[in-house]
């Protein structure tokens, strides 16, 4: 029986502490007023501030005697209540929270999210703009309202006014309020879903997301990686230089911690295969020279980013991208019939012929011999304007 429930114990506390995880009972920041009200007398009392992340409150009202004593406070209630959930498990959790003593006395109340509204009420004692109202009289309540079914939590709530109107028509009443906020943790750090929006946005500027065909998992990363390093008014408080560098950092972390590199350039690639199909040479040139500044290019991509220079007939800037291809890996003869033809356009038929002989009887693929790709790529030449009196030349020069 002993062990029995020893573990039963252990279970309670493990099942506490995770239920804790994403929140708080704020009792520094609660609220506990008690005040005496004239009979038929109207008074507003304003909660302390609430913390920022407020995403629940618990109120208790108690209309106590002349010398009645609150027996316990309820803060003490609280602590034993993991999350507000559990104050909501049936009816039991209502009378938890309730007060076990209460007075003879009754009032009505009502709850408003600004102080002009509870002005308006002690003036008049209307309740329309009220967010809540109890207009059965009273001598003790006690309610749990959230963010997500409230008016009076709007997610910017700073404090709430609760007004009191006595039903006591002779003597004066005390009532004692108390009231205390539940305060989400992640939303304790300001990061409000506006406020996480904005990052994403300005993220999906950034060059790195602009390289991207779908930049959510990589800027939601980012987003991750400065929420967990800043709260968001301090973030907001940092110099631009100093967002800037925050933004870069968790950029760069996150785009080589995950697969996203790959996928980017993998992207890019498929991106820039599809252009040069379509004969916009000049766009893939643009995607292939992302890769290639990045130090990503592989022996491929400098052949293709050599051949559409060659086809936008900038031939100068063709040798240079396949001189430095063929350093990556001299053995890939796709990038060495590209470097013969920019040799050949250059005006340098002597180096162009040495390479162009050298591998006349090999294949560039496993079904593509040099000869017809040498055919197939003077076509292409010859079809967009670009002539040269030496690819006769070279033609029967690979087939003797």
């Amino acid at each position: 029986m002993t062990k029995k429930l020893l573990l039963f114990i252990t279970f309670l506390f493990a099942t506490n502490t995770f239920a804790q995880q994403d929140g708080y009972w704020d009792k520094d920041r609660s609220t506990t007023k008690e005040i005496n009200v004239s009979a038929r007398d109207r008074i507003v009392i304003k909660t302390e501030d609430l913390p920022l992340g407020t995403t629940e409150i618990v109120y208790r009202i108690t209309l106590l005697d002349e010398n009645q004593q609150m027996a316990n406070s309820l803060v003490s209630v609280l602590k034993s209540i993991p999350d507000p959930t559990g104050i909501s498990q049936g009816s039991a959790g209502a009378v938890f929270v309730l007060s076990k003593i209460s007075g003879d006395d009754k009032c009505t109340y009502a709850i408003f999210s600004s102080d002009k509204l509870a002005s308006e009420y002690k003036e008049s004692g209307k309740t329309q703009e009220s967010c809540l109202v109890q207009d059965e009289p009273v001598s003790k309540d006690a309610k749990r309202l959230s963010v997500d079914k409230s008016s009076c939590l709007n997610g910017n709530s700073t404090a709430l006014w609760f007004g009191f109107e006595s039903k006591n028509w002779i003597m004066k009443q005390k009532i004692v309020l108390e009231v205390v906020p539940w305060v989400d943790k992640k939303l304790n750090r300001g990061w409000s879903l506006d406020n996480r929006k904005t990052i994403i946005d300005q993220c999906k500027t950034s060059n790195l997301a602009q390289k991207m065909t779908n930049s959510d998992n990589f800027c939601v990363c980012v987003l991750d990686k400065i929420q967990a390093k800043y709260k968001f008014q301090e973030f907001q408080k940092l110099l631009t230089v100093e967002r800037s560098k925050a933004f870069k950092d968790a950029g760069d972390s996150c785009f080589g911690e995950t697969s996203t590199s790959n996928v980017v350039y993998s992207d890019l690639r498929k991106e820039a295969s599809l252009l040069i199909k379509k004969g916009k040479y000049g766009d893939a040139i643009a995607k292939l020279g992302i890769i290639i500044n990045d130090g990503k290019g592989t022996v491929l991509d400098y052949s293709s980013i050599g051949s559409c220079y060659l086809l936008t007939k900038q031939y100068g800037k063709a040798l240079k991208y396949l001189q430095d291809g063929e350093k990556l890996d001299n053995t890939e003869l796709l990038i060495q019939l590209n470097l013969a033809h920019a040799y050949l356009l250059n005006d340098n038929y002597k180096e162009a012929k040495k390479i162009y002989k050298k591998y006349q009887n090999q294949n560039v693929t496993d079904s593509l011999s040099w000869i017809q790709k040498t055919e197939d790529d003077f076509k292409a030449f010859q079809k967009i304007g670009i002539k040269n009196e030496d690819f006769e030349r070279v033609l029967k020069l690979i087939k003797e």
